[in-house]
């Protein structure tokens, strides 16, 4: 049986629900064990045959513990087959929806010195009943200016789980 490592920042838990959906489709041949960066944990890499890291953009930023995580272990992820997707509400949108096209995605890549050998951008989910105040009436401002929903009573999941399907299948190939 394989072991996988996999890897998440998020901020409002969809980056989870869609580890978790590929930790499903991996099947019972791989075992997996989910860790939060966040928590910057001290990590054995050598007993993963696969590392799959998952973050989620708030405001049009990834999170800095992910950069700081991927500093201090970037020897060992270099070392391994690692594969690394970006959540996102731009995603939702056709043509801002590819590692190529995410403008985030690109971002990553500049700003960070590692590369994972299989990339991969996923729509959000908009959750406005769980949000603050302030996150609310700032992330409706950003929908109103970008043709999204706006009513803060909704919950849209925009997240496509055949193409998560899709990079479940080419992680288990890597």
């Amino acid at each position: 049986m394989e072991k996988v490592l996999m890897l998440h920042s998020s901020r409002e838990g969809q980056t989870i629900k869609i580890l978790r959906q590929i930790e499903q489709e991996l099947g019972s041949e791989f075992q997996c064990d989910i860790l939060d960066i966040h928590q910057l944990p001290e990590i054995n890499f050598t007993q993963y045959s696969k590392v799959l890291l998952g973050a989620s953009v708030r405001y049009g930023h990834l999170n800095k513990k992910l950069y700081q995580f991927i500093a201090h272990h970037q020897v060992q992820l270099e070392a391994q087959k690692v594969a690394f997707y970006c959540v996102n509400l731009t995603a939702r949108k056709t043509g801002k929806d590819t590692p190529e096209t995410s403008v985030y995605m690109q971002k990553f890549l500049q700003k960070s010195p590692w590369c994972p050998d299989l990339l991969e951008v996923f729509a959000g989910a908009l959750r406005y009943p769980r949000y603050n105040w302030f996150d609310r009436t700032m992330i409706r401002f950003i929908m109103r200016m970008t043709g999204g929903e706006t009513d803060t009573t909704k919950e849209v999941e925009y997240t496509d789980w055949k193409r998560v399907s899709a990079f479940s299948e080419a992680f288990k190939q890597l």
